[in-house]
């Protein structure tokens, strides 16, 4: 437990701490501490509080958004490390905080016409055979054919791209295994990148710098600037918009949602909702069309 004197000090210390070992900012210091002086109202004596006490928090600041009570928490925990790490404390309570379950931004998402006006650019500069065109239409069809994650993407070996069938293997987050489709479009142009590819790097697109591979912010480069040249908004083009258009797309044309958490390589469904924002009209024609109610089946 914290030291018996002195004990009131300790969070103008921790934040003492912050603003000369981190640099924090004004703004950030008044942040933290009006969050500290939220758990002195909740808790009394916040250096000294147990596990019994942080786990009532959940309760008493049962009315905070997900966002608010998510910072809250963050303070408390740096703070708890912070008497741990100066020898103020013996024990690190943090563990009992609640863990709120913030909603993740929907990323942006580019429309069917926009997809088709930026590979259309794609394929007309690719068109001579210019292996960074070739190259950029290649990443550009995995991306959207194939809803891969940037990182996959750019460190994909040679050897994952089989000659003879129309998958991908992939090695994704904690080391998941999973295969994915190729769509013919893809395939083709996959076949003119590799005659083209130089070098006997094991990667699929080679780099030459230390990671052997092209690297995710090249990748948005290259992305943004075929944006630019088609007309479409740099801002609301990257990696995980393509991705996100992929999955978005699919589902609006029928796809099980099962299948698509397969096939983005997601270990939990609930991600793979994050995904599912199809419009209202279109989610109304579909009860409409295939509800049994709807069809006279019953």
């Amino acid at each position: 437990m914290a030291a018996a004197t002195g004990r009131d000090d300790l969070p103008e210390r921790f934040l003492a701490m912050l603003a000369a070992e981190r640099g924090a900012a004004a703004n950030t210091l008044a942040a933290y501490r009006r969050d500290l002086e939220a758990a002195r109202q909740a808790l009394g004596d916040v250096a000294g509080a147990d596990t019994a006490a942080l786990e009532g928090l959940g309760a008493a600041w049962s009315d905070l958004a997900g966002s608010s009570l998510a910072r809250r928490c963050s303070a408390l925990r740096q703070f708890y490390g912070f008497l741990v790490d100066e020898g103020l404390r013996e024990d690190d309570p943090s563990g009992a905080l609640p863990r709120p379950r913030t909603r993740r931004p929907l990323p942006r998402l580019l429309s069917h016409e926009e997809v088709e006006r930026f590979l259309a650019r794609a394929d007309q500069e690719a068109e001579g055979d210019r292996p960074d065109a070739v190259r950029l239409l290649a990443l550009l069809e995995l991306l959207y054919g194939s809803g891969l994650r940037a990182t996959e993407l750019v460190s994909l070996p040679l050897a994952a791209v089989p000659r003879d069938a129309p998958f991908l293997h992939i090695t994704g987050k904690g080391g998941q295994q999973r295969m994915v489709p190729v769509s013919t479009r893809a395939r083709a142009v996959l076949s003119r990148w590799l005659v083209l590819r130089r070098g006997n790097s094991r990667f699929l697109f080679p780099s030459s710098g230390a990671s052997g591979y092209l690297t995710r912010v090249r990748l948005f480069q290259l992305l943004r600037g075929l944006a630019a040249r088609a007309g479409l908004d740099p801002e609301r083009v990257s990696p995980h918009v393509l991705r996100h258009a992929f999955a978005t797309h699919l589902l609006e044309g029928g796809a099980d949602l099962r299948v698509l958490q397969m096939l983005l390589g997601h270990a939990d469904i609930a991600t793979t909702q994050i995904y599912t924002h199809v419009d209202s009209a279109k989610l109304v024609a579909l009860v409409n069309s295939r509800h049994p109610l709807a069809t006279g089946r019953f």
